[in-house]
């Protein structure tokens, strides 16, 4: 289960409605019985339906889920099918598009990606980071984990990776020293770090760090240090990180590391979601 609380979909609902529909109150359509059914418009990877859902449930809207996030979908499937009052209708269905359109491209990106990347090498494990448009990570990473990703990092507390950013305040004593203790403060967390070269990398290796993060290294030099740093610590685990998107995750998965981690299935195109209104018969608009 992935924990999206209402008040989080209650906020992108105020956001938008903030308090009434002007438009459907001037035409005096409000109390007519309607039903919205959204469609995806290309094969895609689903996501966001629950939230989507949830979204017009909240408005007052009954809803029929036709989908399942993760599942793939053709073109013309439908994904989600509301009921209600026009004016209920309305006051939800643009944000539950939106869930729907940002979270599918997100899960099809993804999808490709892990595809690709496990063409390679069936066992590697793709992974999201936290580098999310901000106000948007419940929805993004869930996306990402309908598409076959795994999550990187939540946040800043759920686990210690030490990037440059930190290096650049240990002065002169340098980071080798403090892993021992820092295994010490943390003893029920993996120790990861970022290293730029491959010597770094292997320093850290012998070091006794659980898990190497490769910054942006060339698909070569990544595979040099796989092999050399698992014959180094038994049990260390290799990630490659920096530019991994789906025209290079088949090279970089080849090359012996155990993790691909990125970012890029946030960015880009969202799927396009119709949602195709119609008026129903009285009754109708309460159907079960």
């Amino acid at each position: 289960m992935f924990y999206v609380p209402d008040s989080y979909l209650e906020n992108l609902l105020e956001e938008d409605l903030h308090m009434m529909d002007a438009t459907t109150d001037a035409l005096g359509i409000e109390d007519l019985p309607g039903a919205v059914e959204c469609i995806a418009k290309r094969e895609c990877v689903a996501a966001g339906i629950e939230e989507a859902s949830r979204v017009f449930e909240i408005a007052g809207v009954k809803t029929v889920v036709k989908s399942r996030d993760g599942e793939r979908v053709h073109e013309g499937a439908a994904l989600l099918e509301a009921y209600g009052t026009a004016g209920r209708l309305h006051a939800a269905y643009k944000v539950a598009q939106c869930i729907l359109e940002y979270a599918s491209g997100i899960a099809t990106r993804t999808a490709v990606l892990v595809e690709r990347a496990r063409s390679a090498f069936s066992d590697i494990e793709v992974c999201v980071t936290r580098k999310h448009f901000p106000g948007t990570k419940r929805i993004s990473l869930k996306a990402a984990i309908a598409g076959g990703a795994r999550v990187h990092r939540l946040g800043l507390s759920d686990s210690i990776l030490v990037f440059d950013q930190h290096r650049e305040f240990l002065g002169s004593r340098g980071l080798i020293p403090m892993i021992s203790n820092m295994k010490k403060i943390y003893p029920e967390k993996k120790i990861a770090v970022e290293a730029d070269t491959p010597e770094e990398a292997l320093s850290y290796a012998k070091a006794g760090v659980d898990i190497v993060q490769c910054e942006r290294f060339s698909p070569e030099d990544l595979q040099i240090v796989a092999r050399d740093a698992k014959k180094i610590a038994r049990g260390i685990t290799i990630s490659a990180a920096g530019g991994i998107n789906a025209d290079n995750a088949e090279i970089f998965a080849a090359t012996g590391a155990d993790i691909l981690v990125t970012s890029w299935p946030y960015f880009g195109k969202p799927e396009d979601i119709k949602m195709k209104f119609s008026r129903v018969p009285d009754g109708e608009a309460n159907r079960d």
